[in-house]
Order: structure tokens, then C-alpha cells, then sequence
């Protein structure tokens, strides 16, 4: 790897780890390699390349709702506020004998995500299975989500706040 692709391995590492997103492993069973690429503001992502993982998994068959029914789902309210649980799906644990399965490997070592990390095959499923089940009574009536963008809506703008 170039200079540039190190420093942003380097400091992609020490951001994960002081997050306690990943820790070192020493046997993986699996083990997937970075992929760096250039973001439009010339900096660079680090992305690990879960292709043969995924190809291994079997597909969650948990459906993800149509986006044309959550728009739809929106008319005639009032007031909307839109937030975005960035990142939320490494609030989720991954399942502790899977741990090394997403193990990939940097100049410093070889680490495995401890949480569900963005490029498995199932975390848009899990992510919104998660939730439905947080959620159910508020869903549909005061709320849309799709996956990490979620939506509370207020037909009366002055029920917004007790809704939020």
C-alpha cells in the first residue's frame, strides 16, 4: 500500500479499536482483505471486501418495506422529522463464535469485528427486523423507518414534540 492508503488503514484501526469495534484476532477462520478507495472529498474509505463471506452466508429473508409505501405513508402530516441512526447497526453485537469470520488483515495485524459491520450480507435485514421490534406500536402510526432512516410524523404539528 501507498503512504496515503496506510495512514488511512492506520488511522481506520486505531479509530475502530478505541470504539472497541474490533479486536485482534490470531486464528481466523475466515480472513477478507481491505479495499481502499477514494471518497469525492479526496480522502479515503477503508471497506473490507466480504465477498466470499457473503457468498457463504445464507440470505435473511426478512423483508425490508417498500419505499414508495412509506412515502405514501406521509401525506397529509403536518410536521416530519427525518434522522438518520448513522452507523446504528454497530450497535449490534455479533454473535461471539462468528466474531472471526469477519476478520480482515492491515500491515498492524489481523482484527475481527466484534459488531455487525456495513458490507455483511444480512445487516440491512437484522438492522430492520431490530427496528420493528423496537418500535411496533409507533410504526406506521407516528413512524416510518427504512432500515437506518427513520421518520416521526405529526398530522397535528402541535403533537410533534410528545411524538418525537
Amino acid at each position: 500500500m501507498g503512504a496515503d492508503w496506510n495512514k488511512a488503514v492506520n488511522d481506520e484501526v486505531t479509530k475502530m479499536l478505541e470504539n472497541d469495534t474490533i479486536e485482534e484476532v490470531q486464528y481466523p477462520t475466515w480472513l477478507a482483505n481491505l479495499v481502499v478507495v477514494p471518497k469525492k472529498n479526496g480522502k479515503w474509505r477503508v471497506c473490507i471486501n466480504f465477498t466470499d463471506l457473503n457468498k457463504a452466508c445464507p440470505k435473511d429473508s426478512f423483508s425490508l418495506p417498500h419505499i414508495n409505501m412509506i412515502i405514501g405513508a406521509t401525506a397529509g402530516h403536518e410536521l416530519m422529522s427525518f434522522m438518520d441512526a448513522f452507523s446504528g447497526y454497530n450497535q449490534i453485537l455479533m454473535h461471539p463464535p462468528d466474531q472471526d469470520k469477519t476478520s480482515f488483515i492491515t500491515e498492524r495485524g489481523t482484527y475481527c469485528y466484534k459488531v455487525m459491520s456495513f458490507g455483511l450480507k444480512n445487516v440491512e435485514a437484522t438492522y430492520q427486523r431490530m427496528v420493528n421490534k423496537m418500535f411496533p406500536k409507533q410504526l406506521g402510526l407516528i413512524m416510518e423507518a427504512y432500515i437506518d432512516d427513520m421518520l416521526v410524523k405529526s398530522k397535528d404539528g402541535t403533537d410533534h414534540v410528545y411524538h418525537l
